[in-house]
């Protein structure tokens, strides 16, 4: 009972603080109520360098989690054979509210030994002048060029935060359906983003076969789902993206304003995906937001695909991707990023953003949010691959892959491969990108709950949740296995854009 009470006390007086916080805070401070962003568990924590000297190096297969300050250039180093190609992938993320201009972002190039760019691509927050992840990858590919960038040896990450306030925004491009880059300084861009980062090596493959990208495919837009949806939360990062099959499905709790939900698909080789995302209609506030809902698209390795966007009245609206050509690894070769974009088989994700110049017009209150997805086509067979891709099956879809999409479990993605690279830099992430969908959708709940207390009349049901929680907590290994240790959990498994080579 003393230990117990403890837990009591703790309680009381962490519910004590809260009251008295949530007194003193207005109320109207929504982007405070909305989830994190979820890093992928057991990702390793490090420091990005200002020169290429001392860079730390990333291992094929990882995850990552850095952060980068306003003007901010950093290198990471990789060592590549001569063999497989490399992905890279950054994910910056802002805090949530934080303001931003249009052509606010990030870039991610990958580089030889000799600064020679083997690609690059710049992703900035676009026309919806929202804060929220945005992603941008590079790679280097064997055979693309004939004089750089080829053969094995060191390379670099470099990883640049781009826009109007840090004077690098002169970009000319988004890579946003709609909208030109524009925008102007703004405060959010003297903050410190985090950084989720990715590296993905795939092997070589087989001779033979077409080496052309298609110069034609079905690009009707299928017949739309209908019927009753399914339920299905989204997640709050590309690690916590809830799985998701051919179907209607609707999100419980909706999106508000200033919230970013992913979801992933898994698509087989020669699949075509088609998606659209439906914004709910609303009776509360009045007026129009231009470009107030986005939804990109991105693939296996977090490359971008493409995205929508939709304006906002308060009537139902929707997004939709334009018809994308089948899954093939000749895709690669083409110039156009929606088709070189659906080179791999594997999970592609979808981003969902509604920004937050919507809570003006329509206030805090979470809009319905309907996703319709379909799959045409039959799965086949890979390109054949030499090896196998680091992290392992991360260009296939399996059973287990198909089950999980059906039944909302979670599948094995990049987000949680390996073991967090080892060494001596620190690991985060415990609990926070556990992989687990449903898990997400209830921390989003508890979120928008704690938002409630900060009006000030639900403090006590605030308290009262917290105190379960704790006692909850202490409880289960308890009662559950009073005589011997518990064995150690094993670890788990596994927007706007422009892109230059």
């Amino acid at each position: 009972m003393g230990r117990r009470t403890v837990w009591w006390r703790a309680a009381a007086a962490v519910g004590a603080a809260l009251c008295a916080t949530t007194a003193a805070i207005p109320s109207a401070v929504a982007a405070d109520a909305l989830t994190p962003y979820s890093y992928a568990e057991g990702a390793t924590t490090v420091e990005g360098a200002t020169s290429s000297t001392g860079a730390v190096r990333l291992a094929a297969g990882e995850t990552y989690r850095s952060s980068i300050g306003p003007g901010g250039k950093l290198y990471y180093r990789l060592d590549l054979g001569a063999a497989a190609n490399a992905y890279v992938s950054a994910t910056a993320v802002p805090a949530a509210g934080a303001a931003v201009a249009s052509a606010d972002g990030v870039r991610v190039s990958l580089q030889d030994a000799d600064a020679h760019r083997c690609s690059y691509e710049t992703a900035r927050f676009g026309p919806t002048r929202s804060a929220h992840p945005v992603t941008a990858w590079a790679s280097r590919e064997v055979g693309s060029d004939e004089y750089m960038c080829q053969g094995a040896g060191v390379f670099y990450v470099v990883v640049e935060r781009v826009g109007t306030a840090v004077g690098t925004g002169t970009g000319t491009s988004t890579g946003s359906a709609s909208g030109a880059v524009t925008g102007s300084p703004s405060e959010g861009s003297s903050e410190e983003w985090g950084l989720e980062l990715g590296f993905v090596s795939e092997p070589a493959v087989t001779k033979g076969g077409p080496t052309s990208a298609p110069q034609s495919w079905n690009s009707a837009s299928p017949e739309g789902l209908s019927g009753d949806p399914e339920s299905r939360r989204g997640g709050s990062g590309f690690a916590t993206a809830s799985p998701v099959a051919q179907g209607v499905w609707q999100d419980e709790a909706g999106i508000r304003a200033g919230e970013t939900l992913f979801y992933k698909v898994p698509v087989g080789w020669g699949q075509q995906l088609y998606a659209t995302a439906e914004l709910g209609s609303t009776t509360g506030g009045d007026g129009y937001v231009g470009n107030a809902f986005v939804m990109s698209l991105y693939n296996p390795v977090r490359g971008f695909v493409d995205d929508r966007t939709a304006n906002y009245g308060g009537e139902q609206r929707s997004a939709s991707l334009d018809p994308l050509p089948p899954v093939a690894y000749e895709n690669r070769s083409s110039l156009d990023d929606e088709v070189s974009g659906m080179r791999f088989a594997g999970w592609y994700y979808l981003a969902l953003h509604l920004g937050t110049s919507v809570a003006d017009r329509f206030g805090d209150e979470p809009l319905g949010l309907t996703l319709r997805v379909r799959l045409e086509g039959e799965a086949g067979a890979g390109p054949g691959y030499l090896g196998a891709s680091e992290p392992r099956g991360v260009f296939e879809v399996t059973g287990e892959d198909q089950e999980a999409a059906e039944s909302g479990a979670t599948g094995d993605t990049l987000d949680g491969a390996g073991d967090g690279g080892g060494g001596d830099a620190e690991t985060s992430g415990a609990g926070e990108g556990s992989g687990d969908s449903s898990g997400a959708g209830d921390q989003r709940l508890a979120m928008t709950v704690v938002a409630a207390g900060g009006i000030g009349t639900g403090s006590l049901l605030v308290l009262v949740l917290l105190v379960w929680t704790l006692v909850a907590r202490r409880r289960a290994p308890v009662d559950a296995e009073p005589e011997r240790l518990r064995p150690a959990a094993a670890p788990r498994g596994r927007h706007g854009a422009s892109r230059g080579r």
